[in-house]
């Protein structure tokens, strides 16, 4: 697909050759921008989030990993995009400069969300007051105040009406990052296979989450690698075909999974407290009744993406023919 915007901070050079070609070098402007301002925001609360909970221990189980790594993992690529602009070393990234940015920022913006609701949820709430739990909560607000950051990062770089872009700054480019990342979500609550064992149903469900995870993947991947020219079809053709299948597949798993799961007829627990595995509420634990509701959840919410994905992929085909 054709792309001519870049969204990065630069400084421009004009080669001796008077072609006034230009040349993308270090500039501290990466740094002193509203991007790079935003970007530094973005550093220094995702920092401050992790470490106040690393300073008191405050993490514990798969829920507190997977806040940690959350906060950490932003900080780091974020030091690394702010780095990589410094220096002016856009053109000898490995990936698309047009594609990259925006990408990470909404996986970041998601990763962030995400930490700010299971870790107050999971952990802080079951803590005693004192000065861990300050701490926690504290880390609770500077991970919300990432989350905005990001988003806004997000609004202010994405495509607007009529503007040629990178893909993944488009409505459907984000809203593969949202299918992708709420499959992953899917993944993590799926991961005991008893849940998923019990009727061939269930397991085509599982196989509804990874098809379509992987050719989103593939969708991403494709974008940012700049290899949507190389597809033996168009790439918006491609992506049309791809919103069509995931929106089959994902309306029989939105049928299949709370049938099969919630419908004493059909071996499933219609209520909580019919789950052995749930008397009570507990910290760091998330019993199976509860996890196969928010599968459910999840996969209405995926099926909703990729009916918008599909929208927006057959209007871009349309104006294109």
């Amino acid at each position: 697909m054709p792309v001519t915007v870049t969204r990065t901070t630069v400084t421009t050079t004009t080669t001796s050759s008077g072609l006034g070609s230009p040349t993308i070098v270090g500039s501290p402007r990466a740094l002193t921008s509203k991007l790079g301002l935003l970007r530094l925001l973005q550093l220094l609360s995702t920092c401050v989030a992790f470490s106040l909970v690393v300073h008191v221990g405050a993490w514990v189980g798969v829920m507190g990993n997977w806040t940690m790594f959350a906060w950490c993992f932003c900080f780091a690529m974020t030091l690394v995009i702010l780095l990589v602009e410094m220096a002016g070393l856009q053109p000898r990234f490995p990936l698309s400069w047009r594609n990259f940015p925006i990408t990470y920022a909404c996986y970041a913006t998601l990763l962030c969300l995400s930490a700010s609701i299971i870790y107050p949820t999971t952990y802080v709430q079951f803590m005693s007051h004192g000065r861990s739990r300050d701490h926690a909560i504290a880390a609770t607000f500077f991970s919300c105040v990432a989350c905005l950051a990001y988003a806004t990062e997000v609004a202010w770089t994405r495509a607007r009406p009529g503007e040629v872009t990178g893909y993944m700054a488009t409505v459907p480019g984000l809203l593969k990052v949202l299918e992708t990342f709420v499959a992953c979500i899917i993944f993590a609550f799926i991961s005991d296979p008893p849940i998923y064992q019990r009727h061939p149903a269930l397991e085509w469900c599982l196989a509804v989450y990874c098809i379509c995870f992987i050719l989103s993947a593939v969708a991403i991947i494709l974008s940012l690698g700049d290899c949507t020219g190389q597809l033996p079809i168009p790439f918006p053709t491609f992506l049309t075909g791809l919103a069509v299948l995931a929106v089959a597949l994902y309306a029989s798993a939105l049928v299949l999974w709370p049938l099969y799961q919630f419908d004493d007829r059909r071996g499933g627990r219609a209520r909580r407290r019919e789950d052995s595995s749930c008397p009570y509420r507990h910290a760091y634990f998330v019993c199976d009744w509860d996890r196969r509701l928010t599968v459910a959840i999840l996969t209405a919410v995926n099926f909703l993406a990729y009916v918008a994905d599909l929208v927006h992929s057959a209007w871009l085909v349309f104006i294109r023919v």
